[in-house]
C-alpha cells in the first residue's frame, strides 16, 4: 500500500529515519532496514543531515524502494536553487519515489563543510508551491512540461517552538500549498504536544510526532545544541544515573510513545546510529 493511502486508512502510522553512511557502503544500513521492516510503514532517508556530507538521499531512497520499502525522501532548500530543486523533483518521479519531505536544512556553518555557501533560493512554502506546479504539468516559471509528476508531499513542524501560534499559521499555509503530512521535531513534552495536536488535528493533514531515542547523556547534551531540539534535564539526569544508558534511553522513548498512543495518529522514530534497537520499542 502506498504511504499516502496508509495515512488515509491506517489509524496509527509508524515511520522511522535512516541517515546514509559516511561513504558508499550501504551494507550495514540495509541490514538494519530489514530489522525494522515489520515495525514501520515507511522509512525516511535524510538529505545531508545536520549539514554534513552523506550519499544522495535520492539514490539511497531508490535502493530502498527496489527492496520493497515505502520511502520518504528528504529534500532540503539549503543546497539547491530553484532550477536544481525542480530538476530533483522530476528525478524523484522518474526514480519511482512517491513520497518526499521538504525541509529548510541546517545552515552549513553547523556542519562539516562550514565554508559551503548556503542557497535557500526557495523556502519550504515556496518549494511546496513549486511541487504543486509540477504536479499540474508546469514549471515554476510557467513553462509547460511534457508530463505531470505525482508526489505525496510533506513538511516539518515544531510544536515546541515559541510562539506556537506562528507554527500553526505556517502549518496551515503549507497545507494550502500542498503539504499532505507533517513530521515534527523530537517531542519530549507530551502535554504541550497534546495541546498543539488538539489545535491542528482538524486541519486534514496527518501529523507524526517524532520520538528520539537518546542513547547517552553525552548524546542528549549534544543533541540539545541542535536548533529546535530541547531535551529536558530530567531525562539527561536519568541517563547519567543509569548503569545502562541505552536501555534507559529506550525506556524513556517507550514512555513517550505510550503517552502519544493515547491520542496521536502515529509516530516518527529517530534512533540515529542505533536503528537496530527500534524493534525493542513498544510500537
Amino acid at each position: 500500500m502506498k504511504f499516502c493511502d496508509i495515512l488515509k486508512r491506517k489509524e496509527f502510522v509508524v515511520t522511522c529515519e535512516f541517515c546514509p553512511p559516511k561513504g558508499t557502503d550501504l551494507t550495514e544500513m540495509l541490514q538494519k532496514t530489514e530489522l525494522v521492516r515489520p515495525y514501520v510503514d515507511a522509512i525516511n532517508v535524510t538529505d545531508n543531515q545536520r549539514a554534513r556530507l552523506y550519499p544522495s538521499s535520492l539514490a539511497v531512497s531508490r535502493i530502498l524502494k527496489e527492496r520493497g520499502f515505502e520511502v520518504i525522501c528528504h529534500l532540503t532548500c539549503r543546497d539547491r536553487n530553484r532550477l536544481s530543486l525542480q530538476s530533483d523533483l522530476l528525478g524523484v518521479h522518474i526514480l519511482g519515489i512517491e513520497n518526499i519531505l521538504f525541509l529548510s536544512g541546517d545552515h552549513p556553518l553547523l556542519g562539516d563543510h562550514p565554508e559551503s555557501k548556503p542557497v535557500y533560493d526557495l523556502d519550504v512554502s515556496q518549494l511546496l508551491r513549486t511541487a504543486s506546479h509540477l504536479k499540474e504539468g508546469k514549471t515554476l516559471s510557467g513553462k509547460k512540461l511534457q508530463n505531470k509528476i505525482s508526489l505525496c508531499t510533506g513538511a516539518v513542524v515544531n510544536p515546541e517552538a515559541e510562539p506556537q501560534e506562528l507554527q500553526i499559521l505556517m502549518m496551515e499555509k503549507k497545507i494550502v500549498l500542498g503539504a499532505e503530512f507533517f513530521q515534527t521535531q523530537p517531542v519530549f513534552d507530551v502535554d504541550k504536544y497534546r495541546k498543539f495536536y488538539d489545535r491542528v488535528k482538524g486541519f486534514g493533514a496527518r501529523v507524526l510526532p517524532s520520538v528520539l531515542v537518546i542513547k547517552s547523556a553525552k548524546f542528549a547534551k549534544n543533541m540539545s545544541k541542535v536548533p529546535g531540539i530541547k531535551i529536558p534535564e530530567k531525562y539527561i539526569k536519568r541517563l547519567e544515573r543509569a548503569q545502562n544508558p541505552l536501555k534507559e534511553g529506550l525506556k524513556i522513548a517507550d514512555e513517550i510513545i505510550l503517552a502519544l498512543k493515547e491520542f496521536s495518529g502515529g509516530i516518527h522514530i529517530m534512533a540515529p546510529g542505533i536503528e537496530e534497537n527500534i524493534p525493542q520499542l513498544k510500537i
